[in-house]
């Protein structure tokens, strides 16, 4: 349980830090990332706001946030609260976590806001005590109080 809680720690921190080394380095090998709405995704719509089905799609997302998109998005900084639902062991190395995440944004000085709420639903691969995402969707409750730049 310690190595998946450092794990959720590491992965706010980075994002929050806009370490996006650090977020990448949160990913297992083979790797899924998403974020949807719950509404499409109760609906079994496959629309995504973002869609990352392999590693090599997460590190071409750091690419576009640090390279390709530097001088063109409004940047913003983050702050991540998460509140870890459940464990269940799903076989002798993957685990599937849920938890709720609120993540508020503030653009240059102006006041702070929600960007969006939400829920992790995520398989976790813990081998030798280290921990990694092998899956993290990210299921938000309504639309975002702005465009997503930045990963959830």
């Amino acid at each position: 349980m310690s190595a998946i809680d450092g794990l959720m720690g590491n992965y706010v921190a980075a994002l929050d830090w806009q370490d996006w080394n650090g977020w990448l380095g949160s990913f297992a090998d083979s790797c899924h990332y998403s974020v949807t709405s719950r509404q499409n995704a109760e609906s079994n719509l496959p629309l995504c706001y973002m869609i990352d089905d392999c590693r090599a799609r997460i590190e071409d997302r750091v690419k576009f946030i640090t390279e390709v998109w530097a001088s063109t998005i409004e940047p913003y900084r983050t702050r991540h609260v998460t509140q870890r639902l459940s464990v269940s062991r799903m076989d002798d190395r993957n685990y599937r976590v849920l938890s709720n995440v609120v993540v508020m944004f503030t653009q240059n000085n102006d006041p702070s806001g929600v960007l969006v709420t939400g829920y992790y639903d995520d398989v976790v691969t813990v081998d030798g005590g280290t921990a990694l995402f092998a899956s993290k969707t990210v299921y938000i409750d309504g639309t975002p109080a702005r465009y997503l730049a930045y990963p959830l």
